[in-house]
């Protein structure tokens, strides 16, 4: 199974247009569809239609699409360079906007460069804890990506009491799925899951905004998602995670900004 293969989506009629059913493997514990998902799935749109590999990409959700919902992407190719094309993909359920990712893909080569960031130590991924799910979020996306906690609490330790704004996990998919932008774009939305413990509350995010910058891709089973939060102001926070391999090496970026509430109960 690819990334592809496990979002479901399919190409309609030729490689500008794109569909998606919403499945309960794709969905947030609100039941509609997860964000990284929508923005995965945008990805693996318009690196088809250009035939060129993620550089950037950013989504803005503008509605819902509810669990069940058939889902149709549309490839706007804007601008196409010699290393550089600008496109955007745009996600509709029948005539309603849900989401929108502008991107831009391409490749190139420079003698010079470097990477100035460093990979936490933290422990390997079967020396974690498994990331425990409340009742309130199985039959969701949360059920079909293993995760395990490599710096943080867990959610029954969330007592109230603040915590460290930089959390980790280790995550891998379904089938031990490569990383793509695709899947590193699913990863990259595990930002929200951060705000929990520096406020010590587990807490529901809803994202506004959600962006990936991809450095390199590398085979790794797992994934380490290294959640930085930034803030927490009147119900809004912003953050960023640093995904790395199993090796060390830097996969990609990611950031987001939240709205955010207390998960009651």
């Amino acid at each position: 199974m690819d990334v592809r293969e496990f979002l479901g989506i399919e190409r309609v009629g030729d490689d500008l247009r794109w569909r998606l059913h919403v499945g309960t493997h794709l969905i947030t514990p609100g039941q509609f569809l997860f964000g990284g998902c929508g923005l995965g799935a945008g990805l693996v749109a318009l690196e088809e239609a250009t035939g060129r590999p993620t550089i950037w990409a950013t989504a803005q959700y503008l509605s819902y699409a509810p669990t069940g919902a058939t889902v149709d992407f549309e490839v706007i190719i804007e601008a196409v360079g010699g290393h550089i094309t600008q496109a955007r993909a745009l996600c509709r359920d029948g005539s309603r906007d849900v989401l929108t990712v502008n991107a831009s893909l391409g490749s190139n080569t420079l003698s010079v460069g470097g990477i100035w960031e460093t990979m936490p130590t933290v422990p390997r991924p079967e020396d974690c804890p498994e990331r425990r799910l409340p009742a309130e979020v199985r039959n969701s996306i949360f059920e079909h990506v293993e995760t395990r906690v490599a710096k943080g609490r867990v959610f029954e330790d969330l007592d109230g009491t603040p915590g460290t704004a930089d959390t980790a996990l280790w995550a891998r998919m379904p089938g031990h799925i490569e990383p793509s932008a695709a899947t590193l774009a699913i990863f990259g939305d595990y930002v929200s899951g951060g705000v929990a413990n520096p406020v010590g509350r587990r807490v529901m995010g809803r994202s506004l905004d959600n962006t990936i910058r991809v450095v390199q891709l590398e085979a790794t089973e797992w994934v380490l998602i290294d959640i930085r939060i930034h803030a927490l102001v009147d119900g809004y926070a912003q953050g960023t995670a640093f995904m790395w391999s199993e090796s060390g090496t830097l996969l990609a970026t990611a950031s987001q900004s939240l709205a955010i509430k207390l998960w009651e109960g």
